[in-house]
C-alpha cells in the first residue's frame, strides 16, 4: 500500500472514533496517510538551570506505546529542545535530552512504532551560524551515541533536526546557500549512514528568515 503523507495526532485525538465505531487512525490509513502519535509530555525546566529544559514523558511510556500501536499508530514523535545562550547549552542538558530520546526510541521500537527523533537547537537568540553549527554537531553526536548505547536500530529511526542557521536576532544573517552548505556538512559529520530518512523542521525557514 502506498502512503502519501503522515499526520501526528495527540493522545485525545487518536482515541476518538467515528459514529460507525471506527478509530480515527484507521480512517486516516484508508486515505493513504500514516497516523503517528506525539508521546512526549513537553519540555520542563531542568533542575538547577534557568535557561535549559528536559523533555518528560518516559514514565508509563511502554504501556502507552503498546496501546497506541494497537489503536493504529505507526510512528511516534519526541521533541528535545536545546537553547543557545551565554554559557548554554551545557553538556549536562545535551546528554540528559539525548538519553531521553534514546530511551524513548528503544521503547517505541520494542512496542512496534517507528520513532521520530527530534533534537531541536532553537533559532531564538543572537548567536552566529558558526555557533549554531558547533552546537548542532555536539547535539547530534551525543544523540546518536546514546541511541547506539541503548541498542536502538538506526534503520528504524527517522531524524527530524533543525537546520544550521543564524540566531533570529543575529545581526549577520547567513544566506540560503550558507545555511544549506553548513546544514549538509553537519549532517554528513554526525548522522550514521543507516538512518533511512531526515525530515527538517518547518518553522522559521522561509526565504524572508534565511
Amino acid at each position: 500500500e502506498k502512503y502519501i503523507s503522515g499526520i501526528i495526532l495527540f493522545d485525545e485525538t487518536i482515541r476518538q472514533k467515528t459514529k460507525n465505531d471506527i478509530f480515527f487512525a484507521d480512517l486516516i490509513k484508508k486515505s493513504s496517510i500514516i497516523p503517528g502519535i506525539k508521546v512526549d509530555m513537553g519540555a520542563k525546566p531542568l533542575f538547577g538551570s534557568s535557561k535549559e529544559t528536559i523533555t518528560e514523558g518516559l514514565d508509563g511510556l511502554a504501556s502507552r506505546v503498546a496501546e497506541y500501536a494497537h489503536i493504529g499508530a505507526q510512528f511516534a514523535k519526541w521533541r528535545a529542545v536545546i537553547r543557545i545562550a551565554e554559557g548554554f547549552p551545557t553538556d549536562l542538558a545535551i546528554k540528559l535530552n539525548a538519553e531521553a530520546l534514546a530511551s524513548y526510541s528503544r521503547i517505541c521500537q520494542e512496542g512496534g512504532l517507528v520513532p521520530i527523533v527530534e533534537p531541536e537547537v532553537l533559532m531564538e537568540g543572537d548567536h552566529s551560524i558558526e555557533l549554531c553549527e558547533e552546537v548542532t554537531e555536539r547535539v547530534l553526536h551525543t544523540t546518536f551515541r546514546e541511541l547506539y548505547e541503548r541498542g536502538v536500530k538506526f534503520e528504524g529511526v527517522i531524524l527530524k533536526p533543525n537546520m544550521v542557521t543564524s540566531g533570529q536576532k543575529c545581526k549577520a544573517q547567513a544566506n540560503i546557500e550558507e545555511v544549506a552548505q553548513r546544514t549538509v556538512a553537519t549532517l554528513r559529520r554526525t548522522v550514521p549512514s543507516a538512518i533511512p530518512g531526515i525530515m527538517f523542521l518547518s518553522g522559521g525557514q522561509s526565504s524572508d528568515d534565511a
